[in-house]
């Protein structure tokens, strides 16, 4: 009887949880990632003002109340992809999209209603799944302007709420997500109650390089740069040692990461250490590399590191 009394209660516990994935989609530089840490409460997804930062899908996880909230920081989807990574990158977007059981279109308030985002709404025009809306950065746009925004995307299709928030300050983050709770699946959770993401630290760590990499560089490196985490060892004191490659295309490019006297890859590197130490809570010994590989957007392995299929 009292094992009868074990199994019911489980059964109860199951049966009250809720446990779903949420696709964060729009355009680029809408503001997906800045959402996703805010939403999780911690860094997953690197953030820079560089469009089309995001390649790979990211995968976070937040827990509100009953509810684990499996969230996917999708690329930016754009209209005018041409490359294969951007390709790539719009496809990996869409998949996203695709698995999710709610989707959240996230728009740039600022920028209001632009061909790209028209392209992801057409796109989502034959998903069963329910859309919600969600406006970003309200903070920098008049009261009139988002109302008149809202009224403009409702004519061009049917959502299934309208969120209005500024992901950087959190303002109306948690209405989201109390929205989104209530609205995925009942059933069991998919991840330990203490798991944040679903990456491995090995590619958190090459995000986080590459994100120091393109503040530092905005205006300066080209965008068809990448970092790859070649080896990770533990040490005998607890410390990690992590060795990186930037890879670059052109000649031109490597001493634009060096800099003079290697200042800027120090830089760089010291950046992105402090941050790995105070992610992973151990002392961190990062040593960076910068390497010249002209095809590397045409390697299967490049994209396969980054998650991304490759499209032939």
């Amino acid at each position: 009887m009292a094992e009868d009394h074990v199994d019911q209660k489980d059964d109860d516990t199951v049966a009250s949880t809720r446990c779903g994935y949420v696709a964060l989609a729009g355009a680029p530089n809408a503001g997906k990632s800045t959402l996703l840490n805010s939403l999780v409460g911690s860094k997953i997804s690197i953030v820079t003002p560089k469009v089309q930062t995001t390649r790979a899908r990211m995968t976070a996880i937040a827990i509100r109340g009953k509810a684990q909230l499996v969230f996917v920081d999708t690329p930016g989807i754009f209209s005018n992809a041409k490359r294969r990574l951007e390709k790539s990158m719009v496809a990996a977007a869409w998949s996203g999209v695709g698995d999710a059981d709610v989707v959240a279109l996230l728009i740039d308030a600022g920028q209001g209603m632009t061909g790209d985002v028209q392209t992801i709404i057409d796109g989502l025009a034959d998903t069963a799944r329910p859309v919600v809306l969600v406006l970003n950065k309200i903070d920098t746009v008049k009261r009139e302007r988002l109302l008149d925004l809202t009224a403009e995307l409702h004519e061009r299709r049917a959502f299934a709420e309208t969120f209005m928030i500024s992901a950087l300050t959190g303002d109306g983050v948690f209405d989201l997500a109390d929205y989104l709770a209530a609205h995925v699946p009942a059933g069991p959770w998919l991840y330990p109650e203490d798991q944040l993401a679903d990456i491995s630290e090995r590619l958190l760590a090459a995000e986080i390089t590459r994100e120091k990499l393109f503040l530092r560089l905005h205006d300066e490196l080209p965008y068809n740069s990448t970092v790859e985490t070649e080896s990770w060892k533990q040490q005998k004191d607890g410390s990690v040692r992590i060795e990186q490659t930037v890879f670059v295309t052109r000649d031109s490019h490597k001493p634009i990461v060096l800099g003079k006297g290697g200042r800027t890859i120090k830089a760089i590197g010291a950046a992105a250490r402090e941050e790995l130490q105070e992610i992973l809570q151990i002392r961190v010994h990062l040593f960076l590399f910068v390497k010249v590989r002209q095809q590397w957007l045409d390697d299967p392995e490049r994209y396969e590191a980054m998650g991304l299929d490759y499209l032939r």
